[in-house]
């Protein structure tokens, strides 16, 4: 890895299995620069997806218009749009062919404070800015404008070394409000983090009565 704290990490850092990338990005610093200009985070909870091998994975039926970028060359932006109202920001890893990506969860705002909070005008305090995917989204600026960016060697995101933290401060568990594979233990935080989302498992959704009469 670049001894430079001011420079990107290489691509080679996401070549490798989504599960095996997502602890190694506690720490790191994603910098989003976009005209309104720049924000950074240092990111303290991800989730990995691993493709046709996960049924919890966006590729895990294949390639469509929707998850096209997660097929492509590691080290690339898969945005997507859920609820009807969130975005959520993934990077791609694995070789180009085997779908993987990590979710990230939740970041400490280290840079561009004042940008993100005009963003996150609901937000009481700083902490939680970017705490949970949609939030650490809307906190960035990140839509689906910014799906496919290269993090490497675009314009938009830079993935910084930033300082892991110590391995004693890593966790592992159930992923977050997934129906399938739920139990598969690739959601990773650094423990005892303010910024880190709290955990909540997968609620089915009622079904509205239908009317009758």
């Amino acid at each position: 890895m670049p001894k430079d704290p001011a420079a990107p990490l290489p691509r080679g850092f996401f070549d490798r299995p989504s599960p095996e990338v997502a602890p190694d990005l506690l720490g790191r610093v994603l910098r989003c620069t976009l005209p309104a200009g720049s924000v950074e985070l240092r990111l303290t909870e991800v989730e990995a997806y691993q493709g046709p091998d996960d049924p919890a994975s966006h590729a895990y039926r294949g390639r469509t218009a929707r998850n096209a970028v997660m097929f492509g060359p590691p080290g690339h932006a898969y945005v997507y749009f859920t609820y009807g109202m969130h975005f959520c920001l993934n990077l791609v890893c694995g070789p180009e062919l085997h779908p993987g990506g990590v979710l990230l969860r939740a970041g400490e705002v280290t840079g561009g404070v004042a940008l993100a909070r005009s963003r996150r005008s609901t937000s009481r305090r700083d902490h939680d800015l970017a705490q949970g995917p949609a939030r650490l989204a809307l906190a960035l600026g990140v839509d689906r404008a910014q799906d496919g960016e290269d993090v490497v060697d675009g314009p938009v995101f830079s993935l910084l070394p930033g300082t892991p933290p110590p391995a004693a401060r890593i966790r592992t568990g159930p992923r977050t409000g997934v129906a399938t594979a739920a139990d598969t233990p690739w959601r990773f935080w650094i423990d005892g983090d303010p910024t880190v989302s709290p955990y909540r498992a997968h609620t089915p959704r009622r079904r509205s009565p239908s009317k009758t009469g």
